[in-house]
């Protein structure tokens, strides 16, 4: 019986950077990873896979469009969907590869297979139980479907299988636009499938901002992606080449039936906690399935810990980053911090969104005070030179004290941009500081300094 003082379940980006973190502050550390390969969903079938093929798709999109405009000609570049398949594996290869060398110099042990926690202070690993003075929970989450409808990951699939079917479908129904079934529909509208969303709200991507909402599904439709709103998927039928779905409108009751080759069902994601052993060790839990946990990380039974998407708040792996370092920090005695009015929320289409603080409506239904700063990207120049000029960023700050409350942004780089924001408002900064701080030119990023300028007198550019 091997003795730890942490032990991490789930080799995830909350789970793989707390135990690097553990292992730096001079803690032994193992983790319990069931995976042929390190990096949990986000590195295998999530955010690095997607982000190649969004990638890959994006390059063919400017061949297509821009290329000749440029003075690029020729023939437009045929797919070649295995190599592109093969691709994507180089990468997720790559970055697993990475975690497994960063586990050795860490001198981190990979306790291989399917964890349990069959009493406090002890996991079982196969036939072999290891003791440990700390436990974290990081054992991620699972695609979540809708009642009666079965994901079988060839005709019916979730983003996993939609990240290798064998072949590019003709028709493609997403159901769900949120930050999957965007990104993924995506890929496929640019590979020439005619890609239609299903979603049951009447907007896009819930929770954002509602001028981003609006602007970004005007992008995509002009890109070719239809949008079915207010609509409640009633059943998915199969055979064994195409389905049928069949949705019920929200305004009228009427019912309508769609045929696609391949359904996505993008109707986001639950905790996965099954097998853990959690209900027997009196482990608390919310009403979702998620694990409860204090200010610290912590669950009601001493020394057993839960990060990332097993907990509550939203799934996103820079989020159980964060809370992996932090939790490592607390466990080695030391203050763990997550500030969580500052994480931002990326969707890798094209053009981009970031987000990050308060939208709008937010703000309005607190009834806060504030003012928007607005930069449209057709006034920046570097953007105008890559045809990227549609989009914007918006900045909210406190109308007394110009603090910024929050940041949308639609355009290119929108997900590296938003960073500039988080680190100013991780200091409390005002727009005034963001205006007069200087950008280089011609950048992206001039934008934003705009956009902190309409808080005040007004943008230079507009």
């Amino acid at each position: 019986m091997a003795s730890y003082d942490v032990i991490v379940i789930g080799a995830g980006p909350g789970g793989y950077v707390a135990a690097i973190r553990c292992a730096q502050l001079g803690l032994k550390t193992a983790v319990v990873e069931g995976r042929e390969t390190l990096g949990g969903t986000c590195l295998n079938v999530g955010c690095i896979p997607s982000k190649a093929l969004l990638h890959a798709t994006h390059q063919l999109h400017e061949a297509e469009h821009n290329f000749a405009t440029m003075g690029l000609k020729g023939k437009a570049p045929s797919v070649d969907w295995p190599t592109m398949q093969d691709y994507k594996q180089s990468v997720v290869d790559s970055n697993t590869g990475g975690i497994e060398f960063l586990f050795k110099k860490n001198k981190i042990d990979w306790l291989k297979g399917w964890g349990s926690i069959p009493e406090a202070g002890k996991v079982k690993v196969g036939d072999e139980v290891h003791e440990a003075k700390n436990i974290i929970v990081a054992s991620g989450s699972e695609p979540s479907s809708l009642p009666g409808i079965e994901i079988d990951e060839k005709i019916v699939v979730s983003s996993t299988g939609a990240l290798s079917l064998p072949k590019i479908p003709k028709k493609m129904i997403v159901v769900g636009a949120g930050v999957i079934g965007l990104e993924m529909g995506s890929v496929y509208a640019r590979l020439g499938t005619e890609v239609t969303v299903v979603e049951f709200l009447d907007h896009i991507t819930p929770g954002m901002d509602k001028e981003v909402q609006r602007t970004l599904q005007k992008l995509l439709k002009k890109q070719g992606m239809e949008f079915i709103l207010n609509a409640a998927v009633q059943s998915v039928e199969t055979t064994k080449t195409k389905a049928k779905l069949t949705y019920k409108s929200r305004k009228d009751d009427s019912e309508t039936q769609l045929d696609a080759d391949v359904v996505l069902i993008a109707t986001g994601r639950k905790a996965y906690t099954d097998g853990l052993g959690l209900s027997d060790l009196g482990v608390e839990m919310t009403d979702r399935g998620q694990v409860k946990t204090d200010g610290h990380w912590a669950t009601n039974v001493k020394g057993v810990y839960a990060i990332g998407d097993a907990i509550v708040g939203p799934m996103l792996a820079h989020k159980a980053e964060d809370e992996g370092m932090a939790v490592a920090e607390v466990i080695a005695g030391k203050h763990g911090h997550v500030n969580y009015d500052v994480i931002p929320g990326v969707i890798y289409t094209h053009p981009e969104v970031a987000s990050v603080g308060k939208t709008e409506e937010q703000l309005r239904d607190e009834g806060r005070a504030y003012k928007a700063g607005k930069f449209s990207f057709m006034g920046n120049a570097r953007a105008k030179a890559i045809f990227a000029g549609d989009g914007f960023v918006k900045i909210l700050a406190d109308k007394e004290t110009d603090r910024i409350l929050g940041a949308h942004i639609v355009g290119p780089a929108a997900g590296d941009l938003i960073h500039e924001i988080c680190v100013a408002m991780e200091f409390g900064a005002s727009a005034q500081d963001l205006a007069l701080t200087c950008h280089a030119h011609p950048t992206y990023s001039e934008a934003v300094r705009e956009a902190a300028l309409a808080c005040g007198d007004g943008p230079i550019h507009m």
